[in-house]
């Protein structure tokens, strides 16, 4: 938890009474769950994105927002946070409102993540007072429900991708990708785009639900066979991860970005994205990849297990198969021009599949019953 979430937690017993008071007094003559709020921590730089997507898919459905500054003392509306932290790790009050939130990944059990048994417990205990969840794969849903949460209230939504800003990469966006980042023309460059150190620092500290630690060690063993590889991170909190590749001598560059949109210039640059995290809610890579038609390789994590068909939009392999990860990156290394052109083909469609404005017919579904939705 930062420190801004901690002080937040010290001050709330004093200030929910009066912020509660406040915002009943601007409130009063809403009808009930007429309006919806949308919560997230402002750390979460991916959430934020998110919680601006939902917000649009939201406006599109016909759906009232409220003010985010008013979503923790508002009484008797929808409120749905990004993430089950800002609601399970609290002593949350319903205080009348529909309450939501996406469940991406928190596995019980996980080592080093105390905060995934707590929410879990949570919510196995408190599951008649939480009215709607996203998770985004068969894995997650399947875990929800096991807390005894009735069916009707969880929907499976994948991590949608913005078509239109993702777009198919070609030559000349390849070339100025790879001047901007200076990266040989020549060079096989690995793209990896996953926050895998803890906190928002240095990241020295490797998250190893993340994988950081087997994404060095397909580095090593591809750079055995392909002298030209180059790696480009992405992403605060890479520091263990650089450390790893300065000491195998692997080049590489790291680009801090100023949103998730900015991605979309980095993957032209990539020849294939590679993702080693033993878990996650997405990850946002899997369509992003698709959507640019740049090769993906995958372990079977969040939703790449529902998304990615192993040989025919990608390749996946079970979590901690550094062999397997290293067979199918030198399968695309050493693959000849075009041949992988049909698997691009069929990752491009499932991105437009699994667009925002192609979930939006999901997330209706989701907020209906939850917030006020004009007729179809």
């Amino acid at each position: 938890m930062n420190v801004t979430s901690q002080a937040r937690r010290l001050v709330a017993p004093v200030g929910r009474p009066l912020r509660r008071a406040a915002v009943g007094l601007r409130t009063r003559g809403w009808a009930p769950h007429s309006h919806l709020f949308i919560e997230q921590e402002a750390a979460e730089w991916v959430l934020s994105y998110e919680a601006r997507q939902l917000a649009r898919t939201a406006t599109a459905l016909g759906v009232t927002l409220g003010p985010r500054a008013w979503g923790r003392g508002v009484a008797n509306q929808a409120v749905f946070h990004l993430s089950q932290f800002t609601l399970l790790l609290h002593d949350f009050e319903r205080a009348g409102n529909h309450l939501g939130f996406s469940y991406f990944h928190g596995r019980p059990g996980t080592p080093g993540m105390p905060e995934f048994d707590a929410c879990f417990e949570t919510m196995r205990r408190r599951h008649a007072e939480i009215d709607r969840i996203q998770v985004t794969n068969r894995e997650m849903e399947a875990l929800v429900l096991s807390t005894g949460i009735a069916p009707e209230k969880v929907h499976r939504i994948p991590i949608g991708i913005d078509v239109e800003v993702f777009g198919a990469r070609d030559d000349a966006s390849r070339q100025a990708a790879r001047a901007r980042f200076d990266l040989p023309d020549s060079a096989f460059v690995v793209g990896s785009f996953q926050k895998d150190g803890v906190g928002w620092g240095e990241g020295r500290e490797p998250k190893l639900i993340k994988g950081p630690d087997v994404l060095l060690a397909v580095a090593e063993r591809v750079a055995a066979r392909l002298p030209e590889l180059h790696v480009l991170l992405t992403g605060p909190a890479r520091g263990y991860v650089r450390a790893g590749l300065e000491r195998l001598g692997i080049p590489y560059r790291h680009a801090l970005l100023p949103d998730v949109d900015s991605l979309a210039d980095v993957y032209p640059a990539i020849d294939l994205c590679l993702v080693a995290s033993r878990d996650e809610g997405g990850p946002r890579a899997v369509l992003e990849s698709m959507a640019t038609r740049v090769p993906l390789v995958t372990t079977r994590v969040g939703q790449a297990a529902d998304l990615v068909r192993h040989g025919e939009n990608g390749w996946m392999v079970e979590p901690e198969d550094v062999d397997g990860l290293v067979a199918w990156t030198l399968h695309v290394a050493e693959a000849r021009d075009g041949e992988l052109d049909g698997i691009l083909d069929v990752g491009r469609e499932v991105a437009e599949e699994n667009s925002y404005d192609a979930l939006r017919t999901r997330w209706r579904a989701l907020l209906d019953g939850f917030v006020t939705l004009p007729e179809a």
